[in-house]
């Protein structure tokens, strides 16, 4: 009888123990509580390069949202889904750029909030849009740019 008790008191603990702990990971790994107030903005992009669903939104440092959804357009446009915080309303004028974090850090999205009163709507569509910088095509420019330049050929010499 007592030892029944005490499995059941320690099953109970377990579980509530696991249970705290799936709270704290979906809290921590999702940035975006469960259940908080969020609303859904798209971006177009013409190259995402490497961003990832599930990747910050941060403006000034600040992780506001999170990357919920990437798909393309009739155009073959990349149309980023962010769900950001309720509190952050973003001006009309707000430029959305694709950066790194570090030298070949993971790929996170910017927001630069404009000057615009009017602000951007649920399901609204950011249009000014940086796109992701192709670290490969820069480093084969500067690396062999010299090589593939159209050379003239050299004047003959006069006599």
């Amino acid at each position: 009888m007592k030892s029944s008790k005490l499995e059941l008191a320690v099953g109970t603990f377990v579980l509530v123990g696991l249970a705290a702990i799936v709270y704290l990971a979906l809290k921590i790994g999702a940035g975006a509580l469960i259940g908080s107030d969020t609303y859904v903005v798209k971006a177009r992009f013409s190259n995402i390069g490497g961003l990832n669903t599930g990747s910050s939104v941060v403006i000034s440092g600040v992780t506001v949202g999170r990357i919920e959804s990437i798909s393309l357009d009739q155009n073959f446009a990349a149309i980023v889904e962010l769900r950001i915080r309720k509190d952050v309303q973003l001006p009309s004028d707000t430029i959305a750029s694709i950066r790194t974090s570090g030298l070949i850090g993971d790929k996170f999205l910017a927001l630069s909030p404009g000057g615009d009163e009017e602000t951007i709507p649920p399901g609204g569509l950011i249009t000014e849009t940086e796109s992701a910088v192709d670290l490969e095509s820069l480093i084969s420019r500067f690396a062999f740019g010299n090589v593939q330049k159209d050379k003239e050929p050299a004047p003959a010499p006069s006599q």
